[in-house]
């Protein structure tokens, strides 16, 4: 059996493959944060694809968190009882679990819908607000002045997160993902591009975590025992070479250890996102490293992320150990049914809904089998 397809334990949940959807915005809710159609038909889609689990799109915790209006939001009971109306739908498709990323956008919110390619709206915009982030650093010369938090508003926030984590738990979610990757709020605060505060959340590198450390143990504390909760970071911001200082390798170390103490379902680990002037060397496998250089330092599970796009490419990651699960976004897109061609390579067999046992081509009979009921 590839160690692709071997189980795997993220705190009290078992996935039955290392196969996992990352998140990945759509941009495609209601005004007011809430499921829309789009949801409907490509949650359904995730979850009959054979994978592992799945962890739906950033979904923000506050109106102003979001990154774009039309982003999914769990800041209210309305959004909860649509969410779980719909996991109810999915979950009669197929067994696999489905995770939620929680998240808070800061200065990188109150933007357009990517392919409209507006940037970012100002608080006068019907669809823009004012942003917030831990100093008043823009993201791009261009963009609004944030509004740098208080240390009451940094408490809010963190409520809002361990509020939102309990309608996740409500709605019917089996995971959670804490978003401080890619730019976004938590990450924000870990980088000495974005944060140069004088208080107990700026300046060394114990107080620019101190936010995401604590966000984490207040999500922790409200949901049930044994419930998992996993951390996604981003590995370095990508500006060794910009004569400045940056969250880099090191920083995650020593954030990983941290988590590790924490107890977390696993640490998933992609990068960048931070500055707009960051230099990416993207080619397939290019995050990898950076999670096996972590894999190596702590015991906590690691997925892998980044153009990780073939089965024989994700097999090696984790026979080679480099990382003990792998996540695919865009190739999953492309190809819906990604996890059953990789079962296929390997001679697997996959779990499929009854419907589809009879549509496996002639080369590979045998290898489709219904869900264990």
């Amino acid at each position: 059996m590839p160690q692709l397809f071997q189980p795997i334990q993220f705190g009290g949940l078992e996935l039955s493959n290392k196969i996992i959807i990352a998140p990945m915005c759509q941009y495609s809710a209601t005004e007011q944060g809430e499921v829309s159609y789009w949801h409907e038909q490509q949650w359904a889609s995730y979850a009959l694809s054979g994978a592992g689990l799945c962890i739906i799109e950033a979904t923000a915790v506050q109106p102003q968190g979001r990154i774009s209006f039309a982003d999914l939001g769990l800041w209210n009971d309305q959004q909860r009882d649509q969410i779980k109306i719909l996991l109810n739908k999915v979950k009669s498709l197929s067994p696999m679990p489905f995770a939620v990323q929680l998240g808070h956008a800061g200065r990188k919110a109150s933007t357009d819908k990517p392919w409209l390619g507006r940037g970012q709206f100002s608080p006068q915009d019907t669809h823009g607000w004012q942003t917030v982030a831990p100093s008043v650093i823009a993201f791009n010369e261009q963009d609004m002045q944030p509004h740098a938090l208080t240390l009451e508003e940094i408490a809010q926030i963190k409520t809002d997160f361990a509020q939102a984590a309990v309608r996740a738990v409500e709605a019917g979610f089996d995971l959670i993902e804490v978003h401080a990757a890619h730019g976004y709020l938590l990450h924000q605060f870990m980088s000495p591009l974005s944060n140069q505060r004088q208080d107990q959340y700026g300046g060394s590198l114990e107080n620019r975590i101190r936010f995401t450390l604590e966000v984490i143990r207040a999500i922790q504390a409200v949901v049930p025992t044994g419930y998992p909760v996993g951390v996604r970071i981003s590995a370095t911001d990508w500006m060794e070479y910009a004569g400045e200082p940056s969250w880099d390798l090191v920083s995650s170390l020593a954030l990983a250890k941290q988590l590790e103490q924490l107890n977390v379902a696993y640490i998933h680990v992609s990068s960048g996102g931070l500055h707009a002037r960051q230099e990416i060397d993207i080619e397939p496998n290019y995050q990898v490293g950076f999670a096996e250089a972590i894999k190596a330092e702590v015991k906590t599970p690691i997925i892998a992320v980044g153009l990780i796009t073939e089965a024989q490419q994700a097999e090696l990651i984790v026979r080679g150990g480099q990382a003990d699960a792998i996540a695919v976004a865009r190739a999953i897109l492309y190809d819906p049914r990604w996890p059953w061609h990789a079962a296929a390579a390997f001679g697997v067999k996959m779990e499929v809904a009854p419907q589809y046992l009879r549509c496996q081509p002639h080369g590979f009979r045998h290898l489709l089998q219904p869900f264990h009921q």
